[in-house]
């Protein structure tokens, strides 16, 4: 035999063996469950402040303009004098699902609802 047909056959020999790769698979999903959790921890928080951030500014611009949507609430405070007009804004976004079924285990739902609250400015 030749010595390319030996490394070949040691390569071959090598190859089929299979130690290790169970315990790989043991080490590794796990890791992939904890890291899919992680990010999907990461991405709900951080596109509920988004949500929050454009939810507030879209209140503000609202309560300086006056323009208001049809789904927008306006709840007057005050007494006798002069009452107080407060504008509350709602805005909600579905939340990407990276690992399936990890919220619905956790018992809650993939909506970040969030809300908006301004004062509106008299004219």
């Amino acid at each position: 035999m030749s010595r390319l047909q030996q490394n070949l056959i040691r390569l071959r020999a090598h190859a089929a063996r299979e130690d290790g790769n169970v315990e790989s698979a043991l080490v590794i999903i796990p890791l992939l469950v904890l890291f899919l959790t992680g990010a999907q921890v990461i991405a709900a928080t951080n596109l509920r402040n988004a949500d929050l951030a454009m939810a507030q500014g879209d209140a503000a611009a609202r309560a300086i303009s006056q323009e208001f949507k049809p789904d927008d609430e306006i709840i007057e405070i005050g007494g006798r004098v002069q009452k107080i007009r407060v504008l509350v804004t709602h805005r909600s976004h579905t939340v990407p699902q990276l690992l399936p079924g990890l919220i619905e285990l956790m018992g809650g739902s993939p909506v970040t609802d969030v809300v908006g609250v301004a004062v509106v400015e008299p004219r």
